[in-house]
């Protein structure tokens, strides 16, 4: 199966960032088109951004537009979320997912394979 490890989660200020990591294993040879969720207690998990298989194409949810950041850098078989101007609402679990297909989606069953997630908490 494949392993997906979120790494980068951590306490900030508001107005802070972040930069998240997700390692995929090394046996995972072919790279698929990746994304970011997070959920925060009591509420569904929520896209966040995603990313092609060529790091050509990004999507990104109105609530982080102009925040964050998507990137890859397939030869190293990772995937980077940069979080800048963090709020307190941003506060949540992170994953990271792998894409069923080469396209990208905002949705949960677009996706396989997913990590264990990372915290992040930004405090008021």
């Amino acid at each position: 199966q494949v392993q997906l490890v979120e790494s980068g989660g951590g306490l900030v200020q508001t107005g802070g960032s972040l930069r998240l990591s997700c390692a995929a294993s090394k046996r995972t040879f072919v790279p698929y088109a990746m994304g970011w969720f997070r959920q925060a207690p009591g509420k569904e998990r929520e896209f966040v951004s995603a990313i092609s298989r060529s790091g050509g194409t990004t999507l990104y949810a109105d609530s982080v537009k102009g925040r964050f950041t998507i990137s890859r850098d397939i030869a190293k078989n990772t995937v980077y979320l940069q979080m800048n101007g963090l709020k307190p609402e941003d506060t949540a679990v992170y994953y990271c997912a792998r894409s069923i297909t080469s396209n990208i989606g905002d949705k949960t069953y677009e996706y396989d394979y997913w990590g264990q997630g990372t915290q992040v908490t930004v405090s008021s």
